[in-house]
């Protein structure tokens, strides 16, 4: 059980991280838009279509990463006063009926919309560039799968905490600016004094 955790956990931080460098590309893009738009007058035809594309695969993407880490929105003001078994509960509950069902939809949906998109070619028809999107559209079920994967960590690290009554969390990779500093700050201070 606890092994199936690390690996989807692992798996969804490895395509979180690696798709996280659309950024770049679109404040790339972006920037070189507003320059030749506004700077030379000369707007491109494909900027709109691209910004959108890495945007939404970027999106997609980090689906599984965020779940992985507990980030996305849930009821905390309620949630977080619960003990851990009863969030558990809660937890294991809402997969079961909730997520599962409609992240197999989105994987099934995505598929049959994907697939029909390679089979005609599909290019974008917001801009005159023709920028071709059956790929990215593909990425609706790669992403699918990768809730569906992370989903089963979830619902595993769910009864794990059923039994245990502690919740088994993700390995820590990412952290706040603020909070670096400030133990930085109360390193030299616990330093400068005795």
């Amino acid at each position: 059980m606890t092994s199936f955790i690390r690996f989807a956990d692992a798996l969804s931080a490895a395509f979180g991280k690696a798709f996280a460098w659309l950024i770049i590309l679109m404040t790339i893009g972006t920037s070189y838009e507003v320059f030749v738009r506004y700077v030379l007058n000369d707007p491109t035809p494909w900027a709109f279509d691209v910004s959108f594309i890495n945007y939404g695969t970027l999106f997609m993407m980090g689906g599984a990463y965020t779940l992985s880490r507990g980030g996305h929105v849930r009821g905390d003001f309620l949630y977080r006063l619960w003990k851990p078994r009863t969030q558990a509960i809660v937890d294991l509950t809402l997969y079961l009926f909730f997520f599962f069902p409609g992240v197999t939809a989105l994987i099934f949906a995505g598929w049959k919309y994907a697939s029909r998109s390679w089979r005609y070619g599909e290019v974008s028809v917001n801009s005159p560039a023709g920028i071709p999107i059956f790929q990215f559209k593909t990425v609706i079920v790669a992403a699918g799968i990768l809730l569906f994967i992370q989903g089963i960590a979830e619902i595993l690290r769910a009864i794990r905490c059923i039994q245990t009554g502690e919740w088994m969390r993700a390995h820590e990779d990412v952290h706040e600016t603020e909070d670096e500093l400030m133990n930085k700050a109360a390193e030299a201070e616990a330093g400068n004094h005795p």
